[in-house]
């Protein structure tokens, strides 16, 4: 396995033969799904990669699966739960968390529904997660809280109410949706990789990669295309592992890993 590369060629035939078991610290990706985007033909084998991910991923290893749905004929595909429902029942991941990109604009807007500016960020384990690095940036409205009673099971309260003031940090841990600007200019540094048809923002890679790893650990993005998750790999002090099966995207990540 030769780390701090990227490889061209179909992800489900690299992985089976350069990646070892329980190798990999953290993967953060994102599937073509639904045909929403043109990738040159490909047409992912998503059962077989998710069996190859949960091999290749170390015992407290996470996969970020970053995802969502199309609507056809006025119905959403819900190609997004189906992923889900196979990476638990089929593969033997936990669903550590569940958590939600909300995008800062939209692109198609709707006339019978509300205006779709989300997509899933599905935090999969091989077992319980070995890192988690909070990222505590999330402003506390109030310096002071109380004690609280809390509910019991049983529906009867607690004995913890307290008039104690307790004195509160300035930040908190964020909550588990996170929300980005994805306008031009701002979810990428380079102009160019917008040439990719479905870029993701570079704070959002940042930020998985933060909290779900370590310097020294190894990332793997399966579908690297334009490379965001081996640049803030990279510039996190991470170890990293891209695949593509577009020479162009090869090309433009190892670009961008140049730059970081």
């Amino acid at each position: 396995m030769t780390v701090n590369s990227v490889i061209c060629g179909d992800c489900i035939d690299v992985i089976q033969d350069q990646i070892p078991e329980n190798s990999i610290d953290l993967t953060v990706t994102s599937p073509p799904y639904d045909g929403m985007r043109d990738y040159h033909g490909y047409s992912l084998a998503f059962e077989k990669l998710a069996h190859l991910l949960y091999y290749v991923t170390k015992p407290g290893g996470v996969v970020v699966w970053v995802t969502g749905d199309q609507t056809v004929k006025g119905s959403e595909t819900g190609t997004s739960f189906r992923h889900y429902l196979y990476f638990l029942d089929e593969c033997g991941f936990k669903a550590h968390d569940t958590m939600v990109y909300e995008k800062s604009a939209f692109a198609n807007p709707s006339s019978n529904r509300y205006h779709q500016i989300f997509e899933f960020m599905f935090v999969f384990s091989k077992g319980k997660p070995k890192t988690f690095n909070p990222l505590m940036d999330r402003p506390n409205k109030t310096k002071y809280t109380f004690g609280k009673q809390r509910r019991q099971k049983d529906g009867s309260m607690s004995n913890t109410d307290t008039k104690e003031r307790i004195q509160l940090k300035e930040f908190g841990m964020r909550f588990n949706i996170w929300r980005y600007v994805t306008s031009r200019g701002v979810i990428a540094e380079e102009d160019w990789a917008h040439k990719h048809p479905a870029i993701f923002p570079e704070a959002l890679a940042q930020d998985h990669i933060l909290t779900w790893s370590n310097p020294g650990d190894i990332v793997l993005d399966p579908m690297c295309g334009s490379g965001t998750v081996l640049k803030m790999a990279k510039r996190l002090n991470r170890n990293y592992i891209g695949i593509d099966c577009s020479e162009e995207y090869c090309e433009m990540s190892i670009r961008r890993v140049k730059g970081a």
